[in-house]
C-alpha cells in the first residue's frame, strides 16, 4: 500500500470518529470541549499544538524512510 493511501485512510478514520462523536452526542461533546478549553491557557494550547506537529512529522518521516 502506498504512503498516500495510508495517509488518506488515517485522515478518513480521524474524520469518521470525530464526526461520529458529534453526530451521536452533540450537546455533551460541546460541553466537554468548552470545559476543557476553558481550563487551558494559550501557552498550553500552543505547546500541545507544537508537540502534535512534531509527532506528526516524526511518524511521517519514519513511514516514508
Amino acid at each position: 500500500m502506498e504512503i498516500f493511501s495510508i495517509v488518506l485512510i488515517a485522515i478518513g478514520g480521524t474524520l469518521l470518529f470525530e464526526g461520529l462523536i458529534w453526530a451521536i452526542l452533540p450537546g455533551p461533546t460541546r460541553k466537554m470541549y468548552i470545559g476543557m478549553l476553558e481550563q487551558l491557557d494559550d501557552r498550553s494550547l500552543h505547546l500541545g499544538g507544537l508537540l502534535s506537529v512534531a509527532a506528526g512529522i516524526i511518524v511521517i518521516g519514519l513511514t516514508v524512510s
